[in-house]
């Protein structure tokens, strides 16, 4: 049986050098079931670093942080905590493979993350040779190319220079027919919605290219 991490990563500090204050996972099996989940909010930049939080794409949302790390539905924990619990899971669970929707991007977010944090004396966040899996790429190849999710992206404004858009927020809008359907843009929950399209793209296209860097 293959098991599989689905990451989902909030970040500030822009697009070029992008750090994570909330990264969340949730590991699945080959049967899409989720077999454990977790969920830290990085106490190196959610509280040492107030000024690049008011930068956070989503800092509307910290007040939200704070009343669930109080409440325990988050951890708060340093990141070198988190980097050791990401790989606990990975070797524990045999994972095969690190998928996320727009992976380079998570992928950038923990490895500058990781260096800023330890001045470069820890630079890799992933596992060295489990592959990294991108949803997105996967969705490029699968629902880019589908007629009715081409359809429902005419009927509902979701095109963008003449292609559907591949946001994960519309494609799970058309899998669940949930129109009304908004993003959480929290990590472990995105991952929620991250793990059905991972899984809708293999039922597509069981041949697909999965990984970032094929």
């Amino acid at each position: 049986m293959a098991n599989y991490i689905v990451l989902d990563t909030e970040t500030t500090n822009g697009f070029d050098d992008p750090l994570v204050y909330d990264c969340g996972w949730s590991v699945i099996n080959d049967k899409g079931e989720t077999l454990v989940t977790r969920s830290f909010v990085n106490a190196d930049i959610f509280l040492d670093e107030p000024d690049l939080m008011k930068e956070a794409f989503f800092a509307d949302k910290i007040p939200m942080y704070i009343a669930e790390i109080a409440d325990k539905k988050r951890v708060l924990a340093h990141f070198s905590t988190i980097h050791f619990a990401f790989y606990k899971d990975c070797k524990n669970f045999e994972v095969e493979g690190i998928a996320a929707h727009n992976a380079k991007f998570d992928y950038k977010a923990c490895q500058c993350t990781q260096r800023y944090l330890t001045k470069s004396k820890y630079r890799w966040f992933f596992p060295y040779g489990v592959p990294i899996l991108d949803t997105l790429k996967m969705s490029k190849q699968t629902f880019a190319k589908d007629k009715d999710y081409i359809d429902f992206c005419k009927a509902h404004d979701f095109m963008i220079n003449g292609r559907p858009r591949l946001t994960a927020e519309i494609i799970y809008k058309y899998i669940t027919g949930n129109i009304d359907f908004e993003e959480s843009h929290t990590g472990l929950e995105d991952t929620e919605i991250e793990k059905v399209i991972f899984w809708e793209c293999l039922k597509m296209n069981s041949d697909i290219e999965c990984r970032l860097w094929a």
